[in-house]
């Protein structure tokens, strides 16, 4: 199976030590998912699209999957084509 790296909007509060917490995923085309929970988060590389930066793993609609955010300041997703 084969991915693609997919940039996304995320909506995240901030706590007062500065720890990020995201709350939802907007694709391009619109689509909004709501992140069921954070489970772990560290920094990692993506071995599926390449990149690397703070590994979210998150459960959007009762699955696992990872969410990125680079150095940069952008958000992305492993997608499949």
């Amino acid at each position: 199976m084969t991915y693609r790296k997919v940039y996304v909007t995320v909506n995240a509060d901030f706590n007062p030590e500065g720890i990020c917490h995201p709350n939802s995923i907007t694709f391009e085309d619109g689509q909004k998912y709501e992140i069921d929970r954070v489970l772990q988060y560290c920094r990692a590389a993506s071995t599926k699209v390449g990149g690397t930066g703070i590994r979210y793993t998150i459960k959007v609609l009762g699955k696992e999957t990872f969410l990125f955010n680079e150095r940069n300041g952008r958000w992305f997703v492993e997608a499949r084509r």
